[in-house]
């Protein structure tokens, strides 16, 4: 389980590249055409006041700094501890390598453009954008299941734990998340394919999303907006409901064998729970709330970026005894390594 970091990162690579390739020959087939081609797009971004843009770039890269060390530590205390090489952590050092990348697609972005006052993205930059961000929004939600799959067999089939849980079935769950968030997002984007930009290119958010995206197209988009937003809404919806009924059964299992093991089961669920809500929530509103306010549109997506990606390896982590005992020790290791 290892190298599970040389997997997720080549998995992220490949799409990334397949879809560079695939982008340019569609930028050469649309440039034959007579219409004349958006070539950037301009973010608004959270404020026009250039304080309030100075505090909230001190806030971000606090919060940003926070979201690399907290989610690669806990990816590198995985990795480098022999006793956290078991189903249930192999699962969350990817989650937390998503988590990372899912910032990293956004927050940087916007860090540069406060700084500069420079808010514009290439069509090109665009377009991988909204695809990276939804190959990975669409993987998070798969692990998310994995992991509570892995938690249905820990609580209510502890015996063959190991059995079912084996490497191989984590590294193809994983590889599996992976796929499924290329397929989603190419789905996505398919449908925006013949889409041609002639006029406004301002997008009211500091980031690419297929909403504001499609409202900026030359034509009449009404029907595409309601495909491509129930594409999403209903994989989100769908996943968080799962989810929600997987737990649910786990704790109806528990409570029929032993009901005072139930408190036990609830506490360790209830980081996964928190996580799931944390997650889902933004994308539900997001996707399928009719008209979301503008204020609304952008604290789901701070939340998004920069809450979520912070609190998930916290979560995880400050509840855990071995995962805060292996911390401490990889802590000890670097400390000891400088003094040398």
């Amino acid at each position: 389980m290892q190298w599970h970091l040389i997997l997720s990162t080549a998995l992220v690579y490949l799409s990334f590249f397949l879809f560079l390739f695939l982008l340019g020959n569609k930028r050469k087939s649309m440039s034959i055409t007579n219409y004349s081609v958006v070539s950037e797009f301009v973010f608004l971004g959270l404020s026009n006041s250039r304080p309030m843009q100075h505090f909230i770039l001190s806030c971000s890269t606090i919060s940003y700094i926070s979201i690399v060390l907290g989610n690669l530590l806990v990816a590198l205390t995985v990795t480098f501890d022999s006793h956290l090489h078991s189903p249930m952590y192999f699962l969350l050092a990817n989650l937390s390598i998503m988590d990372l990348c899912f910032s990293t697609v956004t927050v940087p972005k916007m860090l540069s453009d406060l700084y500069s006052g420079k808010n514009t993205i290439s069509f090109q930059g665009c377009v991988i954008q909204i695809f990276i961000l939804h190959v990975l929004g669409a993987s998070e939600m798969m692990l998310l299941i994995a992991m509570a799959l892995d938690r249905y067999v820990a609580i209510c089939k502890p015996l063959n734990y190991l059995n079912i849980m084996s490497p191989w079935m984590c590294i193809w769950l994983v590889f599996g998340a992976w796929v499924f968030g290329i397929i989603h997002s190419g789905f996505q984007l398919a449908f925006v394919a013949h889409l041609h930009f002639c006029g406004p290119n301002e997008i009211d958010s500091f980031y690419c999303d297929l909403p504001w995206f499609i409202k900026l197209a030359c034509a009449d988009t009404y029907k595409l907006e309601f495909i491509v937003t129930a594409n999403s809404g209903i994989v989100s919806m769908g996943t968080f409901f799962l989810l929600n009924f997987s737990y649910m059964f786990i704790l109806v299992t528990v409570w029929k064998h032993s009901s005072s093991a139930l408190s036990k089961a609830f506490s360790t669920l209830s980081a996964h729970i928190t996580v799931v809500v944390l997650f889902f929530g933004p994308c539900i509103v997001v996707y399928m709330w009719p008209c979301p306010t503008v204020p609304v549109d952008k604290f789901l997506s701070v939340l998004d970026f920069l809450i979520t990606p912070l609190l998930n390896p916290a979560i995880y982590t400050l509840r855990n005894k071995d995962m805060k005992m292996a911390m401490r020790k990889l802590s000890s290791q670097f400390l000891s390594l400088r003094k040398i």
